[in-house]
């Protein structure tokens, strides 16, 4: 029986393939606290390097099959959050004692004060922690069905689909890249935090 860490995106890819992909990203997308603990960026780059063959090896992952895994994962993961939001989001955020849930959330809703519904949703698939509050935020705080539904899927779509080419593209231009996979996604975890410090910087220069 195959032990499987679900923080850990090796653990996943290898027990799960790209089935991993469509149920993680749908819950890091949309379920909130669940979402906070795991791997979104660091699991779709992965994912792309293994889709990648290389002089001594096939691919491990079909290509098509990740990207169209992460795409309806990152969509319906983004609306069922929404829903959630909207059917009871504002007690459900309320209630909870999580402090990154509540930051997060604080966040959000100044996101889509500052950018509007369309550059909010889209900036923010690519920021971690605020993508996981970001939908259920925007359903508490009434978005508008139709803009959120399009920009949503917009920004779920192009956040996904860049990550697994990153992934593929690096893993067919460099060989043995399989082997470097922890340090790559050391280093995709702190490019993925710049977005976020970058808005509290603002936030503490805008007090």
């Amino acid at each position: 029986m195959i032990a499987v860490n679900p923080t850990d995106s090796a653990s996943l890819l290898a027990a799960f393939g790209a089935l991993a992909v469509l149920v993680v990203i749908f819950a890091e997308s949309g379920l909130l606290v669940v979402g906070f603990f795991l791997p979104g960026d660091t699991l779709l780059f992965p994912a792309g390097v293994l889709c990648a063959a290389s002089a001594d090896r096939p691919p491990r992952l079909e290509l098509w099959q990740v990207l169209v895994c992460a795409a309806v994962g990152a969509v319906a993961g983004g609306q069922v959050g929404y829903l959630i939001g909207r059917h009871g989001g504002r007690p459900l955020l309320a209630r909870t004692s999580n402090q990154r849930v509540k930051s997060g959330a604080a966040r959000a809703e100044r996101l889509l004060v500052r950018y509007g519904y369309g550059k909010a949703l889209v900036i923010g698939r690519f920021v971690p922690l605020l993508r996981s509050v970001l939908h259920p935020a925007a359903g508490a705080l009434g978005v508008p069905v139709r803009p959120f539904t399009l920009w949503q899927a917009v920004g779920g779509v192009l956040w996904s689909q860049t990550f697994v080419l990153a992934g593929f593209a690096l893993g067919s231009s460099v060989s043995h890249i399989d082997r470097y996979l922890l340090p790559l996604v050391g280093v995709i975890v702190v490019l993925s935090l710049l977005p976020a410090l970058a808005e509290a910087r603002r936030a503490r220069r805008d007090r």
